[in-house]
């Protein structure tokens, strides 16, 4: 399906790719996102997570505009018992060719034979160690064990393609590049290297955790002279792979960001709000138009507006106090 106005920026950049935030709660606390008392803090935000009806109108509506890709994200996702069915609704809506969702993998084994039924096109799964210690220092939860079988089972299945996210922080899991790429010689995954982004909790961005990409590839060619490097994606355009893995590895300079230039999405908060970068400080709120059942229309011309206030570089947007302080409430 063609849409005859099709979301185009200040830039002329074609925007075909939302992420939707279907809540903001998680069941892990991960020093580079949430504190542990983060969710006392927000608990308005859990009365007004879109509703199962609210996510399938934007989706519809969504690819009214041109969106051609949806990601699910959070919070964790899979702490909605609806995830299969809104994987479902946008697999069925005309226009929309791929979907796919972001997980810890903690609940994956409650949601994958559902999410595999669905129609779901692929996950990433977030795992920045495979030590169960240092799994449990980071994301304040002892549930290493099961993610690791999760992950195993969801594998074994090669039911969706899968990619690994793992957020790379100096002196924390920086010495496990190589045991991530050894997962790749008999597995036909992706995993992604990931810069820190300063939207922690105000937890350990000041800290001298941040590794950047230079650093991060120079740690990769130091182990593996061999690798061999491949144009990818505008996301992942720092791509390689190793003669004779299964998989590959590519990095991702979330906070250097190289790819802003070409970005083509924009985020639905859990909360009902449009943002169009990660940098953006308020958004455009939804959720009121939802709430009187605004006209088709009307909800259309915010997105335009959300749209046409992107900004060309997020670089140059700054980090000001009132940036929102967890991934949580950005949707990723």
């Amino acid at each position: 399906m063609s849409s005859k106005n099709p979301l185009i920026d200040r830039f002329q950049r074609t925007i075909s790719y939302a992420r939707i935030a279907v809540t903001s709660r998680c069941n892990l606390r991960c020093t580079y996102c949430m504190s542990e008392e983060h969710e006392c803090h927000s608990s308005a935000s859990h009365r007004d997570t879109l509703k199962t009806a609210d996510i399938a109108l934007l989706i519809r509506i969504l690819a009214g505009l041109g969106i051609r890709k949806i990601r699910f994200t959070g919070g964790e996702p899979l702490l909605r018992n609806d995830i299969a069915e809104l994987v479902r609704t946008a697999k069925d809506t005309v226009g929309i060719e791929t979907v796919s969702l972001t997980t810890n993998g903690v609940l994956l084994h409650k949601h994958l034979d559902g999410l595999r039924k669905a129609g779901l096109d692929a996950l990433n799964l977030s795992i920045d160690t495979l030590d169960r210690e240092r799994y449990r220092a980071i994301t304040r939860r002892d549930v290493f064990e099961q993610v690791k079988a999760n992950l195993d089972i969801l594998l074994a299945s090669k039911a969706i393609p899968v990619k690994l996210n793992v957020v790379m922080m100096r002196g924390i899991n920086s010495d496990e590049i190589a045991e991530f790429m050894e997962f790749t010689r008999e597995h036909a995954v992706t995993v992604r290297f990931m810069e820190l982004q300063p939207f922690d909790d105000h937890q350990i961005w000041k800290t001298g955790r941040f590794l950047g990409l230079d650093k991060i590839q120079a740690l990769l060619r130091e182990i593996y002279p061999e690798l061999l490097q491949h144009r990818g994606t505008s996301t992942e355009y720092f791509s390689f792979s190793l003669s004779g893995y299964e998989g590959s590895a590519a990095i991702i300079p979330a906070y250097t960001r190289n790819f802003c230039s070409q970005c083509n999405r924009i985020r639905i908060t859990s909360e009902g709000t449009v943002i169009s970068c990660l940098y953006d400080k308020q958004g455009i709120e939804l959720l009121p138009l939802l709430q009187r059942n605004a006209e088709i229309e009307e909800i259309s011309d915010l997105f335009r507006t959300a749209v046409h206030q992107k900004p060309e570089d997020g670089r140059n947007q700054g980090e000001g106090e009132n940036l929102r302080t967890s991934m949580s409430e950005i949707g990723g």
